[in-house]
């Protein structure tokens, strides 16, 4: 936006029920990559250069009013209370724009593929004197949605809903998306004018088209992709939306040089962040959080989340990364490893069936397969910390709060409970003991039993 564009507000409608979800969660609280559709709403209409956004809510949903609040304020809130209708939905943001004076965009929450470069051709053909913009689409199927009807001139004369359209007003191609941009106080003026003289008795945001060509406001439509615009009131809706997100992902880091022999297996989040020079194998799931170095190589079945993966790192197969794994560079994470909470030191390596957990592994450290960093008592997390060039056996249990010396060695199956020092070997295990022929004697015992019928 340059400096002597209008302001931009944003009105984002999420005051839906979301009953075709059939899910406890509210609709827009659902997920696509990784990120809520509110979230994805917001983060579409900051892009597009909003510096205001109103999140019109409604009383069913305090979830959704206690995300708006976290994330914008309490000031970004409007309740729509009873819900009647599209219209009646955008009236209630009347108020906390009040003292706006700018350009306002009207989108839906749960649109979660839209983003800002969908939103600016709005603003665009409002910069060209245009009183009402709509945002259009031609989709595959147009059975349910509202019909663009134009003049000669490519002016929108009115929306027709799916229902109400003529024979050959159903063969029009071009659709509206319930997006639009106006100014503040000439869209609120028409909402007051919009009755509700229809089955449901509601009032519908559509109604300002004909209200504002009546008054000779020129309203035009710019069209974006159906994909862009697509909704997800459905779990399969919301599955075909991800399923676009993750090929878009997968598009996008294979052309940044990332190398994936099995792109199609592999799950992203909005957030991920891989360098060019990096192969992840098959079957991988980045939740959010994630950033991946040059070289690394992220190997199959392995499941990453809040997790940083330096230069030349080697992780998986089946590992696993939890918030707070910093993996160093060069370092290995291997088969059946969890890493909670650890920064493992460049060179460092977990081969085999651990558990690090809340603390620190030193550089070029090995942790021996079967390790647990038992941080937990029931009540309180302690850490564990483990010195550069240390070398933990096989089958330790590190109790935490416990350090292991620069250097130092564990031998295995042993129970460390207190600081070890650099260069010192700890043993914590009973002498082992032998009974000669006890073996023999004892299968001679068990075949002499009777045998049971």
């Amino acid at each position: 936006m340059t400096s002597s564009a209008r302001p931009r507000a944003a009105v984002i409608l999420a005051a839906g029920q979301g009953t075709r979800m059939k899910s406890p969660v509210p609709k827009v609280m659902h997920r696509v990559g990784g990120r809520t559709m509110l979230d994805r709403a917001i983060d579409a209409v900051q892009a597009a250069g909003c510096d205001r956004v109103v999140v019109v809510v409604g009383t069913h949903s305090p979830e959704v009013r206690a995300a708006v609040v976290a994330r914008l304020g309490e000031a970004a809130v409007a309740v729509q209370d009873p819900p009647l209708g599209t219209g009646h939905a955008v009236l209630a943001a009347a108020e906390a724009l009040a003292d706006f004076d700018g350009e306002v965009l009207v989108t839906n929450a749960d649109c979660p593929l839209l983003e800002g470069k969908d939103l600016e051709p709005l603003f665009a053909l409002r910069a060209q004197g245009v009183g009402l913009a709509l945002l259009g689409f031609e989709p595959v199927d147009a059975a349910l949605y509202g019909r663009l009807i134009r003049g000669a001139d490519g002016h929108v004369l009115r929306i027709v809903e799916a229902r109400d359209a003529s024979e050959e007003e159903r063969h029009v191609k071009a659709c509206y998306s319930g997006m639009m941009a106006a100014d503040r106080a000439q869209l609120f003026g028409w909402l007051a004018r919009v009755g509700n003289d229809n089955v449901k008795g509601e009032y519908y945001l559509t109604e300002v088209v004909a209200i504002a060509v009546a008054d000779d406001i020129q309203v035009r439509a710019v069209f974006a992709p159906e994909s862009a615009v697509m909704g997800a009131d459905s779990q399969a809706q919301l599955a075909a939306a991800e399923a676009i997100f993750q090929q878009r992902r997968r598009q996008h880091f294979l052309s940044e040089g990332v190398a994936m022999p099995a792109p199609e297996t592999v799950h992203f989040s909005w957030d991920t962040e891989i360098a060019p020079g990096a192969t992840v194998e098959p079957f991988v799931v980045f939740a959010p959080g994630v950033r991946v170095d040059a070289g690394a190589v992220i190997r199959a079945f392995s499941h990453l989340e809040g997790a940083d993966v330096g230069e030349g790192a080697l992780v998986g197969p089946y590992a696993r990364l939890r918030p707070g794994a910093e993996i160093g560079a060069r370092a290995h994470i291997g088969n059946f490893v969890e890493v909670k909470k650890v920064t493992v030191g460049e060179g460092a390596k977990a081969n085999h069936l651990s558990y690090l957990g809340d603390g620190t592994v030193g550089a070029g450290a090995n942790i021996g397969a079967g390790t647990i960093f038992c941080n937990y008592d029931g009540f309180d997390k302690f850490e564990t910390h483990v010195g550069e060039g240390a070398f933990i056996g096989s089958n330790s249990a590190l109790v935490a709060p416990v350090r292991i010396g620069a250097g130092a060695y564990t031998g295995s199956g042993s129970v460390i409970t207190r600081d070890v020092a650099p260069d010192a070997l700890a043993l914590e295990r009973a002498a082992q003991v032998e009974k000669p022929g006890w073996a023999a004697r004892f299968r001679a015992a068990k075949a002499a039993r009777p045998k049971k019928r």
